[in-house]
Formats: C-alpha cells, structure tokens, sequence
C-alpha cells in the first residue's frame, strides 16, 4: 500500500514511469464504459483512467470518498483535456491494479466548495472531519501550522526559550468568568482552567529565564462570538530588562516575519502608534480599523449654547456632542436606517440624531434646531456635501465614542455594499494603540478597576497621581491592532513589591486578605530580587483567520465550539454519572426548563 508519489506532485516529467498512489474519490465521470476518476489527497488531485474489462474489477462498486489504491502508468493527456490550473493537469495515470480499502456511505453534505458553503456551519462541524478533507479548508490548516512555525523559528533565533505552563491554576478575583474544575484529592477544592498564564510568566521573570514563550492554551467561559471560543491559543511571551520600544520592535519583527513566510508579503516597519485618547476620539474604539476614512470629529463647544437643548444639555453635564460624515449615504432606506437605530439603543442612546443632503437641501427632524453658524460650521468641519449622511451623538464621552465607532462601522458596510468604499483584501493596516488609562471607574461597583489588569506598570511620569487621582494614570500598556481587530494586548508589569501593594490595597481595595489569598506568592517573590520586565499575548486564532481571510476563527481551529460552546461532533458537554460526582463530593441539581 506505499504510495510512490502524492496525488499533486505528478507532471511531465513522470511520462512513462510506474507509480502508485493512495487517496479518496474526488469525482468519478463514466464516459462510455472507460470511468475517469479525480483522486484527491491532502497535496492535490491526480486523474486516473480506469477500463473496467482490463482491471477485472466492477467499477459500479465505486463511490465518491471511497479510500482506494491505485498502480499504473503516467501518460499524457490528449490536447484537448489539459487542465492548466492543476500542476497534474498534463498528465494521467492508466491504471492496471485498484484496491478498494474502504468503500464510504452517502455524504450528509456535498464536498464541493460552492455547495459545501451553502450548507449549515452545525451540520459541517457535526462531521467535521468530512469539512476538513475540501482543500479550502485544508490550506487553513496548513497556513495555521507555517505561522506556529515562524513564530518559533523566530522567536528561537531571538533567545526565547519555549516553556509549557500549567494549565489548571486557582480562581482569582479578575479577569473574565472561570471555567471550574472540582479537585478529587482535595475535597471542596476547585482549581480554575488558566484565562491567560500571567502570573506564571512572571515568575519565570523572577526565576531568570529572561525570555519566555508558549503557544498557550487559555479558557475563559464567555458568551461567544465569530472572533472567540471557550478554549483558544495565543502566543504569550514574556522578556526581561525591557522597555516597551523593545516590545514593540519584537513583534513588529515577529509579524512581518509570519507574513513573510505565510504570505509572501513584506510588510512594512516600524508599525504607526496611536494614543487610547486619539482613537477613541477619531475612530470611537480602542481598535480602530484606519483603511476607511469616516472619522469622528467633535462639535462639543460648538453646541454649548446651542438652542438645541438636548445637544446643549449633554455639554452642560460634562458629555461631548460628536459626529462623522457617513459620505454618500443620504440613500439610505428606512429599514437601513431603522437597524441603525437599533444598534445605537442597544448602546445607551436614545435615538440616531442625523443630517442628510439631497439635491442640496438638508433634511432632519433636528434641522429646526439649528443655528446658520452651526449648520456653517459644521459643513466646513465635515466637508458636507450632495449625497451625504451625518449621524451624532450626544451623551458622556465613552459612551458618545462607542454610539458613533460602532455606527461608522455599520456605515462602512453600507457604503461597501453600494460600491463606494472599496477596502483591499491585501491591504493590511497594523497599528499600536498605546497610553491607555491604567484604572477606570465601575459604575456599578463604585469603585476602580483595573483597564486591563493589576499587573500593569504605570507611565513613570504619571505615578504620583495613583493616589490622589488614579483615574488621569496612563498604564504601560499597549495593544496591537491589525484592521480593526485587537490582535494581542500586553504591558510592562510591576515589579516593585510595594507599588504592587499600593496598586492591590489602595487603589483597586483589594482587602489585604484577598491580596494575600490570591496573589501572597507573587508579592513575596518580588522581596527576591525581581527583573523589571514586560510582555504580550497575540491572539493565535484570530491572526491564523486573518491570515486565511476568514472572518471566524471557527474556520482555523481544528474542533471548535458552537456559540452554545458545544461540540457537535463528540457531542459535549454531557452528562457524567452519579458515581463521578460523587467521587468529587458533588451534587447535581435539576434545572428548570420553564419561565
């Protein structure tokens, strides 16, 4: 059963040479009694010409995906069957032996990728090993295992050394919802599966290791999404005696050499930096996507003492009044306009202020409201225009900033879906977006939070406000964003035991008990000698998607999840008996399916 050679290797060079090959049915076509079949394996297609009455063998016992083995003799094909778009498509082998090994049963879903697209992502992934043999779906695979691959080459050459960390930690106070995993040994005892292994890297750093990573598997049991799973991979790493300029050269490093070799693409360096403030205020999000234009500008001072009250009102309690030029979208229809609405309710405004132009004249139920010089002042600002749409927010600045970032969004796509933005699928806009605050407020809790974690450093220059104003501190934290997508986050840490106490205590609150409980080791690790040190965790699914030009990172993982975090293929979660609970010291209780 060795094959000599893969069914995508075959050219004319091979004319007249013995060869075997081993695959699955790709199609089979009977042109009267002589049966061509497309055999197909993981690196291609090669055709095989099959006579029935030579081989002795019932070609009718044949199906598609059937494995089978074939010897024979490449020939040539004649002039009219060349397939120019296969590497094989010169050639053909005329086969004198076939071995059946393992006749399929009738697919669930068709294999082709015009029809396999058009059927239901839950049945594809209930048999997603079937989804797996298309050859789309393969070279995401591929692509997926050259970018692991260049990120280890490099980061080796770099003085990394690759560190697998645990992956059961201990429940902590921060950060997203745990998955739990109940300890047998220790009963009453739960370990937490690992969010992220931040505190664990860090005492690498502690421990001199000075550069550290892993393709790290973390869970984090959180409603889903296209761009998130329950288990997912990132590439976490963590250095030394650094600062972040020596982060941001690494990874701009990293990147342009994954692009490199899974693209073939240079991509340019150094990456653009954006402050938190400045993208929030053009783009209304912390993740800008800079391909398009449609920025968010704002109007604040220029309706302080409008005669609308409700613009004016928002800049009297301490809010912005913001607005963008949605250029070209004055069609829109009023189901368009409605959703639109929708999306800015469910993000705490009360309903879509907006201006359109059509053949000159502007039309909006706010018009009336508006002075010449604001009307004046804005066409300047926005270089209103025939044919223009420009939506407004007025509200608190974070909530101005998330109304109108996610509305441009929404707007781009209109706009895209009319032919009048065009944004290159090879176009690739990297970005740092640095200078984030280090605490925010928690309305809810009131209280302050950290923005990413307690762990981040504060701007040197910034750390005798912690105290009296932690809320104007800017942390050393940094993002890189790619399109419109957070492809990894990181900062530089604390190392100072004290300022870590300050931090936790003082600033967050956190009950000295808690500090202890929680994260005890780590501050009497910092009384040995701890490195200043910093680092970051790109997100490997998210960057094999974009990679693959997928917008799921669905697509890339071998055995994902649904968004009810089910396994459809193994059929999991299940139940478990009451033998295994009771072995955890465990009870089950019912849940109520009713209201």
């Amino acid at each position: 059963m060795k094959r000599t050679h893969h069914c995508g290797e075959l050219g004319l060079e091979a004319l007249g040479r013995s060869v075997t090959l081993i695959g699955w049915i790709d199609t089979l076509r009977d042109h009267g009694g002589i049966v061509f079949v497309d055999l197909r394996d993981r690196e291609g297609l090669t055709q095989l010409v099959l006579d029935p009455g030579q081989l002795g063998v019932d070609l009718g016992y044949l199906r598609e995906e059937s494995v089978i083995s074939v010897s024979g003799v490449v020939k040539a094909r004649p002039q009219t069957t060349l397939n120019e778009h296969l590497k094989t498509g010169a050639i053909e082998v005329a086969v004198s032996s076939l071995t059946v090994i393992n006749r399929s049963e009738p697919l669930p879903f068709p294999l082709e990728e015009e029809k396999a697209a058009r059927v239901s992502e839950d049945l594809r992934l209930t048999y997603r090993y079937l989804d797996w043999r298309r050859p789309s779906q393969y070279q995401r695979l591929k692509l997926r295992h050259q970018a692991a691959k260049a990120v280890r080459n490099y980061l080796d050459l770099a003085g990394f050394l690759e560190v697998e960390l645990p992956t059961l930690f201990k429940s902590t106070p921060e950060g997203a919802r745990e998955f739990l995993v109940p300890s047998r040994l220790n009963p009453g005892q739960f370990y937490a599966l690992s969010q992220s292994p931040q505190q664990y890297k860090q005492m690498l750093m502690v421990s001199g290791i000075e550069r550290y990573y892993s393709l790290a598997r973390c869970y984090r049991d959180e409603d889903l999404r296209a761009d998130r799973q329950p288990e997912f991979t990132q590439v976490d790493l963590e250095l030394s005696f650094i600062d972040r300029e020596d982060i941001y050269a690494l990874i701009e490093g990293l990147l342009a050499k994954v692009w490199q070799e899974c693209k073939g693409m240079q991509i340019p360096t150094p990456f653009k930096r954006m402050p938190y403030q400045e993208a929030m205020d053009r783009y209304g999000v912390d993740k800008p996507d800079t391909r398009f234009g449609l920025e968010i500008k704002d109007f604040s001072e220029c309706f302080r003492s409008s005669a609308f009250k409700l613009f004016a009102g928002a800049v009297e309690q301490g809010g912005v009044v913001k607005a963008f030029n949605a250029k070209g979208l004055a069609d829109l229809t009023q189901g368009e306009l409605k959703a639109l609405e929708t999306v800015a309710q469910s993000l705490g405004a009360k309903g879509l202020a907006f201006i359109e132009v059509e053949k000159g004249q502007w039309k909006s139920p706010i018009l009336k409201f508006l002075s010449q010089q604001e009307r004046d002042i804005l066409t300047q600002s926005l270089s209103i225009e025939d044919g223009d749409r420009v939506f407004f927010a007025a509200a608190p600045w974070e909530r101005a900033c998330a109304i109108l970032g996610r509305i441009r969004l929404e707007a781009a796509e209109l706009l895209k879906a009319r032919g009048r933005i065009t944004i290159d699928p090879n176009r690739y806009d990297f970005l740092w977006v640095v200078d984030f605050p280090l605490i925010l407020q928690d309305e809810k809790e009131n209280r302050y939070v950290s923005a990413h974690h307690p762990f981040t450093a504060p701007v040197e220059e910034d750390k005798d406000k912690l105290l009296t104003a932690p809320h104007t501190v800017r942390g050393q934290h940094y993002d890189i964003v790619l399109n419109g997508m957070e492809l990894g986050g990181g900062s530089i840490r604390i190392h100072d035991p004290e300022l870590q106490r300050v931090v936790f205590q003082e600033v967050l609150k956190i009950p000295q008990a808690t500090v202890e409980r929680d994260f005890g080791y780590m501050l009497r690790a910092f009384h040995y000698g701890a490195p200043p040190h910093g680092g970051i965790a790109l997100g490997f699914d998210r960057l094999a998607a974009v990679l693959s030009g997928t917008q799921s990172i669905r697509d890339v993982v071998a055995f994902p999840k649904t968004q009810k975090g089910q396994d459809l293929m193994v059929q999991s979660p299940g139940p478990v008996s009451a033998h295994q609970l009771r072995d955890l010291y465990i009870t089950s209780t019912p849940v109520s399916r009713g209201g």
